[in-house]
């Protein structure tokens, strides 16, 4: 048995001992992490899908340009992460700010034109695999992943069965598509990942809910840097592709640090009936500078500065209009005395 799969069998088990332990517990605030302000550099996590495939340019990236992007990270001295040690150190305040390379949906060109740099240059990163599409036309097979899945440096993650919209599934369909993809895991790399990544970045409470009974992190497509506040089952990533993927804009990106905030209402991001949401971010007595946040939002289908109003730490929007696309975005910045912090939320907006 491989060292993956031993260590992913014990994570499980110490997974399940944890969820008795909670579930035993009559305290509902014994079920929480006691979150506190830290000088956490946090993990910035990028997201790609597509090598040198121009006609896809939302999921593309020029393979040049990754190779610059690479360079940019190593020129700036910061350390790719290796996603291994989430699960020792999530918790830990990191004092050295640390890259994360994620890539989803394991398209072919991947294969073919990434990974064998990423190899040669042993940088680490997490491939997202939706099980359904394996071996089909344009994506890997399970011979490519296993070859991969033997590198020290590759870990897989669950990107779901179907890679469908999963807010728009019944309950029992959504549930249904998530044991399929984790069987198919079992079948082929003799265990289910412990890394999971909402297709779309869309999830309700439900979702979450059932994916935190089966994983241990995963990670969403809102914009923000990981610290230790953050939920691990709602991590944010930076998407990266030819639209959003150009040299100044990528530095800028790299350089920020986390926004912490101690909560953000509504923890629900799946808006049916309470569109627009009624928005607060709740941040921490040390956090200072607050005053300086600037946040954008998309309701209408507009980017525009948000109204914002901030009172005891407490931040609440007052949005234009409704959300109009499937999907409604928020970006905070703050300059902290020239430190550029940065937080993001996502909602699903329930289609008629």
């Amino acid at each position: 048995m491989s060292v993956k799969k031993i260590l992913s069998l014990a994570a499980s088990t110490i997974k399940l001992f944890i969820i008795i332990l909670l579930f035993s517990s009559n305290s509902k605030a014994e079920e929480q992490i006691i979150k506190s302000y830290s000088d956490d550099k946090g993990i910035l996590a990028l997201m790609y899908h597509r090598f040198d495939e121009s006609k896809y340019p939302s999921t593309n990236i020029q393979m040049d340009v990754f190779k610059q992007q690479i360079e940019i990270i190593k020129n700036s001295n910061y350390n790719f992460y290796n996603p291994k040690n989430l699960e020792t150190n999530f918790h830990i305040t990191k004092f050295e700010k640390k890259i994360l390379i994620t890539i989803d949906d394991a398209f072919s060109s991947f294969y073919e034109v990434a990974w064998p740099y990423l190899k040669k240059e042993k940088i680490p990163f997490i491939l997202f695999v939706s099980t359904e599409a394996i071996g089909k036309k344009g994506y890997m097979t399970w011979n490519q992943i296993k070859e991969l899945e033997r590198e020290s440096i590759a870990h897989i993650g669950n990107h779901s069965h179907t890679h469908g919209y999963l807010v728009d599934l019944k309950n029992n369909d959504f549930i249904e598509d998530i044991k399929t993809a984790n069987k198919i895991f079992i079948k082929n790399l003799g265990y289910n990942p412990i890394f999971f990544s909402y297709p779309f970045g869309e999830y309700s409470n439900f979702i979450k809910d059932h994916i935190a009974k089966n994983f241990i992190f995963s990670f969403g497509q809102h914009s923000g840097v990981i610290d230790i506040n953050k939920d691990q089952y709602e991590l944010p990533r930076f998407p990266i592709n030819e639209k959003y993927g150009d040299l100044k804009r990528f530095q800028f990106l790299i350089n920020l640090q986390p926004l912490q905030y101690k909560s953000v209402i509504p923890e629900e991001k799946y808006l049916i009936k309470n569109n627009p949401p009624n928005f607060s971010v709740e941040f921490f007595d040390e956090q200072k500078n607050l005053n300086n946040i600037n946040c954008f939002s998309d309701e209408g289908n507009q980017w525009e500065k948000s109204n914002i109003n901030f009172s005891k730490k407490i931040l609440t929007i007052d949005f234009r209009e409704k959300f109009i696309f499937r999907r409604g975005r928020i970006n905070c910045s703050l300059n902290d005395n020239g430190v550029w912090r940065w937080f993001g939320v996502q909602f699903s907006i329930k289609q008629n």
